[in-house]
């Protein structure tokens, strides 16, 4: 079903993924998003959005996933899941595709779930073809 071959892994990714969505708070657009992030270890980690009455300061679940990775010690992400509770497939804004190419590489395995489940995945290339990046990194796998 998912991109993990896995199934007992896939539905925990899934069930991750649904609860963080249950958790965004989004008073404001009633948009709830959530992501899950897979390490090269095969640890995860969720985020969901959080509005706040001054847009500005709203963060994505994309970025709150990275943020819970981050502050575990892990650096590399091997795939990116991103529900939504829309009938159609939303993909990361600019910003978040940038925070993903910071820490994965350009195959990384981008995987858009809609409401109903149905899934389309991209690589991170494909979202964001021309990165901004430092020369030497230390996120790569």
């Amino acid at each position: 079903m998912l991109a993990i071959e896995d199934p007992i892994f896939s539905k925990k990714i899934f069930q991750l993924g649904k609860d963080a969505q249950n958790n965004a708070y989004c008073p404001y657009s009633k948009f709830k998003v959530a992501s899950v992030i897979v390490t090269k270890d095969n640890q995860v980690f969720s985020g969901c959005n959080v509005e706040n009455a001054s847009y500005s300061l709203t963060i994505c679940a994309e970025r709150s996933a990275i943020v819970q990775m981050i502050t575990a010690g892990q650096t590399y992400i091997k795939e990116i899941y991103l529900f939504s509770n829309s009938s159609k497939f939303i993909s990361p804004c600019g910003a978040c595709r940038q925070m993903i190419a910071e820490f994965s590489d350009p195959s990384t395995k981008v995987i858009l779930l809609n409401q109903e489940s149905h899934m389309q995945v991209f690589t991170a290339s494909e979202l964001l073809p021309l990165t901004f990046e430092l020369e030497t990194s230390n996120t790569q796998a």
